[in-house]
């Protein structure tokens, strides 16, 4: 295995490429107020939730509309000066940092729905439309989009880091539920993959090519998703158990044994204690899975009671419901607070995030040993997991100015990947490689694939404009 990847600030010093005064002349003579040299400006689009520390992008300019993208890439291009997509910052792994210098490519204005195809049940939107938002446009056609990340992250963005979430085990991720792109080329040409039919055998599938591509194979303008009719019953509820191992075995055999469950998810006791006092709940300070059923109101009570007759074989206990969206929305509020509960509880800490996924069948393997690991190291943590899908997601809450937590933190992690890939998982099942995981893809899949990577990169970006620095080295 590769020796851990340290924070950037830890590494020899990036080359930061020169942006030329023209070409910031001739984005601000196209753009006017669209293009900000602003250091405020500059500095919100250098930074993400990420712990690294990288100098912000020379300009940022906030394009309305795919020709706006397009002629600032193509500036971009002239100068071969990098160009960096942003949408709201939510990134965990360094994804918009300007490591080599450029300028920062805010599409968040592009947050039009485009059209409905309530019929064919597809969406066309702009990338920087958020999945609240998308919900929000669309709730009066009885349909819905799933994919939920936790945070309110922009469709663009998680389409480019081939997100999941929450609801993953039953709608799958980005992957599954994109079906068309429009995409602006490193030349800053427009270009149009896939089609709103469900399938299609023409050519190469540069649909998938760009989703999960990071923004190094160009900046995605357009984007077709499914949508799922809206469940006629949803019930959430939540189990308390003795240890974690009894919690994740209870989602094994739910797996297993092909419930239809919505969404599983594991929260240890150090969260549920975080989330109580940053959510003023009361929820048991014990290992907890919250899940959620949809369906028709039989098939929904029948998966809740199979599933709390599982529980029950692992000394699950407390089951509760929350049946009106009222409730829902509290528990699952709730959830998407962990981080900041998490962060909250120590003040000033920053949080070093975990990805890894692995077969539902070794998910026990991998998170108790490393649950042990973590435990043992004394580094304050927090752990919640997608376990539904295998997926799960430590925080080692560090104080960034310790280097010695930080060193403490970086070792933690490399054992869990080096865990994880040794039972046949990944490295990371949704937040994607950006900065942080890139010697963890050589581990993963080897120098032949990273080379094929390269040399694709190379055949679509020749001068490394877009997003360098990122995935790989080139």
């Amino acid at each position: 295995m590769n020796a851990p990847t340290a924070p950037l600030h830890l590494l020899p010093e990036v080359q930061q490429r020169d942006v030329p005064a023209a070409l910031i002349d001739a984005l601000k003579a196209r753009f006017g107020e669209q293009c900000s040299t602003a250091l405020v400006v500059r500095e919100q689009h250098g930074r993400d939730e990420s712990s690294f520390q990288v100098p912000p992008p020379a300009a940022v300019v906030f394009a309305q509309s795919t020709t706006d993208v397009a002629d600032a890439v193509r500036l971009a291009s002239q100068f071969e000066v990098p160009v960096i997509p942003f949408g709201v910052g939510s990134s965990l792994e360094g994804h918009l940092l300007a490591v080599q210098g450029g300028i920062s490519l805010d599409v968040s204005r592009m947050n039009q729905v485009l059209s409905v195809n309530a019929e064919d049940l597809t969406v066309t939107v702009q990338p920087g439309i958020t999945r609240k938002q998308l919900n929000e446009e669309i709730k009066s056609t009885g349909l819905f989009f799933p994919i939920d990340p936790g945070a309110d992250a922009t469709i663009g963005g998680m389409t480019a880091t081939r997100a999941s979430g929450t609801n993953a085990v039953r709608y799958g991720t980005m992957r599954e539920n994109v079906l068309a792109l429009e995409v602006v080329t490193a030349s800053g040409e427009v270009i149009r993959t896939g089609t709103r039919a469900k399938k299609s055998s023409a050519g190469y599938d540069l649909t998938r090519l760009m989703v999960g591509s990071e923004g190094t194979l160009g900046v995605i303008t357009e984007i077709t998703v499914r949508l799922y009719p809206l469940p006629e019953a949803v019930s959430a509820a939540i189990c308390s158990f003795p240890s974690i191992e009894a919690a994740v075995r209870t989602t094994i055999q739910t797996i297993q044994l092909g419930v239809p469950i919505a969404r599983v998810e594991l929260i240890d006791h150090n969260t549920v204690r975080m989330v109580n006092q940053y959510s003023k709940l009361s929820l048991r300070e014990e290992p907890m899975l919250l899940m959620e059923f949809h369906g028709s109101p039989t098939s929904v009570k029948e998966q809740a009671e199979t599933v709390q007759e599982i529980a029950s074989e692992f000394g699950g206990n407390a089951f509760e419901w929350a049946s009106t969206p009222e409730e829902r929305t509290r528990l699952w509020t709730a959830r998407h607070n962990a981080y900041f509960a998490a962060v909250q509880s120590r003040p000033g800490c920053k949080a070093i995030s975990t990805d890894t996924c692995v077969p539902i069948s070794r998910l026990a393997d991998c998170l108790l040993d490393s649950v042990t690991e973590t435990d043992a190291s004394g580094i304050p943590y927090f752990l919640v997991g997608h376990v539904g899908d295998g997926n799960f997601h430590f925080g080692y809450l560090i104080n960034p100015d310790d280097a010695d937590e930080r060193a403490k933190a970086e070792e933690l992690n490399h054992k869990l990947v080096t865990r994880a890939l040794q039972l046949g998982g990944t490295c990371t099942g949704e937040h994607g490689v950006g900065l942080h995981k890139m010697g963890f893809l050589l581990d993963e899949t080897g120098a032949g694939a990273v080379d094929m990577m390269r040399t694709i990169k190379r055949a679509l970006d020749p001068k490394n404009i877009l997003n360098p620095g990122k995935i790989f080295a080139l």
